[in-house]
């Protein structure tokens, strides 16, 4: 047994909302507001990765891989379904400032659900900020920002992304 994996016990003394089967949660991840996590079957995350659902929820599906030192700003909502991998480094806020409007001398709030359809592949490093739909089988490239929804079976990729390509998916 891998001495690093959060022990079936403590997961369920963490108090996450709901939680499935074949959870492997790094000892060395940050959660904070268990409450509001919803966790499907088959999950992954690695460490140094922090999720942080104090003001809001997220959902995650089955089958679902979180690489190291990812980050989770949920207060607008995150929603991950099933067969995605994120991979190291990604940062996915579902609220942020938006700097280009100014209300009232303050900056303006980007919030909104973000989620990441089944079979979605994020590459190391990329930045999603809320309320945007990364559609079923969607692929980003490493580095991007995505802050739009992603076209169902595409490749994107870029600082903001943009459309490479249909993707080929074989069955």
């Amino acid at each position: 047994m891998n001495n690093n994996i959060l022990t079936k016990k403590k997961l369920n003394q963490i108090g996450f909302a709901k939680i499935g089967k074949n959870i492997f949660i790094s000892k060395n991840v940050t959660i904070i507001g268990a409450n509001n996590i919803y966790l499907g079957n088959d999950i992954r995350i690695d460490d140094y990765s922090i999720i942080s659902a104090k003001n809001g929820k997220i959902t995650i599906g089955s089958k679902v891989h979180i690489g190291g030192q990812t980050y989770f700003g949920c207060s607008g909502g995150i929603e991950i379904k099933n067969n995605v991998n994120i991979s190291q480094g990604c940062k996915i806020y579902s609220l942020s400032d938006d700097y280009l409007k100014i209300y009232k001398n303050k900056p303006c709030r980007i919030k909104g659900k973000v989620t990441i359809s089944n079979n979605v592949t994020i590459g190391s490093n990329s930045v999603v900020v809320g309320k945007c739909k990364l559609n079923d089988g969607s692929a980003v490239g490493a580095l991007s920002f995505v802050n739009k929804d992603l076209k169902k079976n595409s490749l994107y990729a870029g600082q903001p992304v943009s459309f490479i390509r249909k993707r080929i998916i074989i069955k």
